[in-house]
């Protein structure tokens, strides 16, 4: 009996060890199964591509310092060494494209596949799937309009590689008192609630008593003061404002809800890192397995378009929402990225871009202000693909390259969103919209735009379509009669002031 009992003692030691040691095995060899993320500095990472590209040198972009030695021309004279934007309307065999028909078949996709390897990048084939969950669903009022806000996790699917996690946040804002689906207006931006519920007052004075409970606990000496102002509490119930409505333009959300409209804020910072040492991380890296992009992969401008077409997929399934009238609004970068967005997913039926500049609607051909070597040499390269960085190249394996060498340029990515509603909104440099984003360039680029719009059925704005004397309008005077519009408010780097013009000017199509 002895014996049996030391063997089963002996085998259950053994079977223990072994269970162990595997154990310990499987823990040591889990992380081997995935490669590491590789972390470069935004420095590496761009050298890194320079590298693979065979670009020894890049050419400095301008300066924004006017009395720098390198600083941006602001010449009108001097601002069109490439006077000729790439023909529109012209198959690369050199047929012109006379119908519809040849555009969507032909043309487009011909554009489109310039602009996907040598300017933003490619979306890969394999991007994980999204799913969208609620985190929290709440009746709130924004000024005296009530309405169902949802604050919302888009979680992508990363089993082919957990070490990196992605969950794009956004913030959906639909009427409450809305009789069937409304037209939304996605934003980048924050995701956060407009006016969280409170607890109510009985709920509040808990939460207080038993804060105070805990800051005494911490720091004895607050006994005392809490004493003498009994009636102070740390938390205090917001108040709503239904006060009458401060000077100027509601804001730009008010104003959307006021029209019957919903709106979404989706925050591209969760959906893809505006730096070049995030693009080991976020999709781009989840993607990637936590390498470094090859020059044809997208860059944050692609990513953060890509991020808006998934919140327009769980869009689809709102039943307050009427998916077939949803628009796309950015500033600045994000201008930039809501053009791609617009561009590349035919679903959104209309674009608000603000100040976009370089790598949005100013032509790259344009020597005005921020410059193509304004993004190939410096810390915003990773909003492009890498193969954009050849066009700045003083020195490589290929030679030299110019913006002229582009083979597409920005009129033509406008013309990808056509005929849907396509508003072009800049603002002033007296109010902080800077020179460097050429407000004249875009506006030339907008006309070039034009005969797309026209051949597919859609008016353009009404100006003939000679790009290179076209000459803005007057400020605050919008060209607001066609599916494209432009209109230059007096304002600064924001398209706030345009929200009252781009509203109605999107519902008189809506009515068609």
């Amino acid at each position: 009996m002895k014996v049996n009992a030391m063997k089963k003692a002996f085998y259950l030691l053994f079977a223990l060890a072994v269970s162990s040691a595997s154990a310990q095995q499987h823990a040591t060899a889990q992380p081997a199964k995935y490669q590491p993320i590789v972390n470069f500095t935004a420095e590496q990472d761009h050298q890194h591509m320079m590298k693979q590209l065979g670009i020894k040198a890049l050419r400095p972009g301008p300066s924004g310092d006017e009395s720098a030695p390198n600083h941006a021309n602001y010449d009108e004279a001097l601002a069109n060494p490439y006077p000729n934007l790439p023909e529109l309307l012209t198959l690369k065999n050199g047929k012109k494209v006379t119908t519809p028909a040849m555009w969507w078949n032909q043309r487009r996709p011909e554009i489109v596949e310039e602009f996907e390897r040598e300017i933003y990048g490619r979306v890969p084939k394999n991007v994980p799937k999204v799913t969208w969950k609620t985190l929290i669903s709440e009746r709130e009022y924004v000024g005296w309009i009530p309405v169902n806000a949802k604050k919302m996790v888009g979680q992508v699917d990363n089993s082919s590689y957990p070490l990196l996690d992605v969950n794009i946040a956004m913030t959906v804002v639909t009427p409450a008192n809305a009789k069937g689906p409304v037209p939304l207006l996605m934003m980048f931006g924050r995701s956060e609630l407009p006016a969280p519920a409170q607890p109510p007052k009985e709920s509040l004075e808990k939460i207080n008593a038993a804060l105070k409970e805990l800051l005494i606990q911490n720091d004895p000496s607050l006994k005392a003061v809490f004493e003498k102002y009994p009636a102070y509490n740390p938390i205090t119930a917001a108040t709503p404002n239904f006060g009458p409505p401060p000077a100027g333009d509601p804001p730009t959300t008010h104003q959307l809800l006021a029209a019957g409209w919903g709106y979404a804020l989706i925050e591209p910072g969760s959906i893809q890192a505006d730096n070049g040492a995030g693009l080991t991380k976020g999709i781009i890296g989840l993607v990637n397995k936590g390498q470094p992009r090859k020059p044809d992969d997208w860059g944050a401008l692609r990513a953060w378009a890509w991020g808006a077409s998934r919140g327009l997929d769980y869009l689809e399934t709102a039943p307050a929402v009427d998916a077939k009238r949803v628009g796309i609004e950015g500033v600045s970068r994000y201008g930039k990225a809501a053009l791609v967005a617009m561009a590349f997913d035919q679903r959104f039926a209309m674009g608000l871009i603000g100040s976009s500049g370089e790598g949005g609607v100013k032509p790259h051909r344009r020597n005005f202000g921020e410059a193509v070597e304004s993004l190939t040499s410096s810390g915003e390269y990773h909003w492009m693909a890498g193969n954009f960085l050849k066009y700045g190249a003083s020195e490589a394996t290929f030679g030299s390259k110019t913006p002229d060498d582009i083979p597409v340029d920005s009129h033509q990515l406008i013309a990808l969103c056509a005929p849907r509603l396509t508003f072009i909104s800049y603002g002033i440099p007296e109010q902080g919209d800077a020179k460097w984003l050429d407000q004249q360039g875009s506006y030339m680029a907008t006309v070039a735009a034009g005969p797309v719009f026209k051949l597919l059925g859609a008016k353009e704005l009404g100006v003939g379509n000679d790009y290179k004397t076209a000459k803005m309008p007057g400020l605050n005077v919008g060209l607001l009669d066609g599916e494209l519009a432009w209109r230059q408010h007096d304002g600064g780097h924001t398209d706030a002031p345009n929200f009252k013009y781009f509203i109605p000017w999107a519902e008189k199509f809506f009515k068609k």
